[in-house]
């Protein structure tokens, strides 16, 4: 068998494990840990020390430690003290915490990228601070970190092939399994890569689209 007819058998069982497992665990564990990164980015900025303090912590624990050390933890570590997760709900929490880590700093630096001009117009106009958060700051802030944030998700999906080393059948699990069946680990693993990187042309050129569209109605 030749490098291509290795090609042609491996890349669409490779593909398929991306739709269905890679982007997937991408867009779920994504928007968990964008609800959490939020919500750890306003107790960053909070004036309370305490909520400050966790959140200063989390961030430095998350960020101070690699994702595969914290999949193990949370895979391998856990059932040593009775809590027994399943491949798919650990790779979720790892990925989750991990990008909440993350993206609650670029939330929290998108926010104060906001003038302070725009709280103190919405606080004259009667409007209290949860209101002026979400009326005023947040939509602005978005804008502001949606291009850290896409590349964010784009590199989570390549971050998930190191949930292959916890049992999750994705892209570079399947991968693995054709490899070790026809023993050509070359042609397998760059069929891999391959479609990795289509993958994330296809997410980039989404990204790009986003932007624009976000452009247009701020020049509105």
């Amino acid at each position: 068998m030749d490098l291509w007819d290795v090609f042609l058998s491996s890349v669409g069982p490779i593909a398929l494990a991306g739709l269905i497992g890679t982007i997937p665990l991408a867009l779920i564990s994504f928007a968990l840990g964008l609800a959490l990164a939020l919500g750890v980015a306003l107790m960053r900025i909070s004036e309370h020390r305490l909520l400050s303090g966790i959140a200063r912590v989390y961030i430095s624990i998350i960020r101070g430690t690699p994702l595969l050390v914290q999949l193990f933890v949370i895979f391998y570590g856990l059932p040593s003290i009775g809590v027994l997760v399943d491949p798919w709900p650990s790779a979720i929490i790892a990925l989750s915490l991990n990008v909440g880590g993350y993206a609650a700093e670029i939330i929290r630096a998108a926010i104060l990228s906001v003038p302070k001009g725009q709280w103190e117009a919405a606080y004259t106009v009667g409007m209290g601070r949860s209101r002026t958060l979400t009326r005023v700051i947040l939509p602005q802030a978005a804008r502001v970190s949606v291009p850290p944030l896409s590349n964010t998700f784009i590199s989570l999906v390549k971050d998930t092939s190191l949930t292959s080393l916890i049992l999750v059948t994705e892209l570079f699990r399947v991968a693995q399994q054709i490899a070790a069946f026809n023993y050509k680990f070359m042609a397998v693993y760059l069929t891999a890569a391959l479609v990795y990187w289509v993958f994330c042309l296809v997410l980039s050129a989404g990204q790009n689209l986003l932007e624009k569209r976000l452009d247009r109605n701020v020049a509105r």
